[in-house]
């Protein structure tokens, strides 16, 4: 779990992705200002942004830095309604704090894409501004979404861990193509 400050007074989460500097947040966390990147252990890195989905609303960041420790990335096809989950963020500026809910359903929401529908977890675990962009975890301490926004007022709504998956592995490709 990192903080992901992009404007003057805002500030989201984001999640390690792997030991190389690869950090995932939700599109809307950064704003249109550069990105900085609070580490645990008080590091304040630059971020440079690497590819972003706004119909997902996921965007992927790269720091300077070595030896970070990643999440362990779950599989959220395996989540059923009731499963016990846990969102990780840093409410109203609340630092490093967890909620813990049940999955209510897995659906889909409608987008302005050319997706039109994008899949979602929807849970009960308490949500606020500063936990968009942080981890939804199973029992198993597995990273199974990236919480996005607050609906009607108590339910929390996270990107299933496939799509962020599916997202990463396309910007790498994409990525990999452009350098060739």
């Amino acid at each position: 779990l990192v903080r992901i400050q992009s404007r003057r007074y805002g500030a989201g989460a984001g999640i390690v992705w792997n030991a190389e500097g690869l950090i995932l947040t939700n599109a809307h966390v950064l704003g249109r200002q550069h990105p900085r990147v609070l580490l645990n252990d008080r590091r304040r890195l630059k971020a440079s942004l690497i590819a972003v989905d706004h119909e997902v609303d996921l965007a992927l960041l790269r720091v300077m830095a070595e030896d970070l420790s990643p999440a362990p990335i779950g599989d959220s096809s395996r989540l059923r309604p009731g499963d016990l989950v846990f969102a990780f963020g840093h409410p109203w500026g609340q630092t490093n704090s967890a909620t813990a809910g049940i999955v209510s359903e897995l659906g889909t929401v409608l987008s302005r894409g050319a997706r039109g529908r994008v899949p979602v977890i929807k849970t009960d675990a308490r949500l606020a501004p500063g936990n968009s962009g942080g981890p939804l975890l199973n029992t198993a301490g597995e990273v199974v979404g990236i919480n996005t926004m607050v609906i009607g007022g108590d339910r929390g709504l996270a990107i299933p861990s496939t799509v962020a998956l599916d997202f990463v592995s396309r910007a790498a490709h994409e990525r990999a193509g452009a350098l060739s």
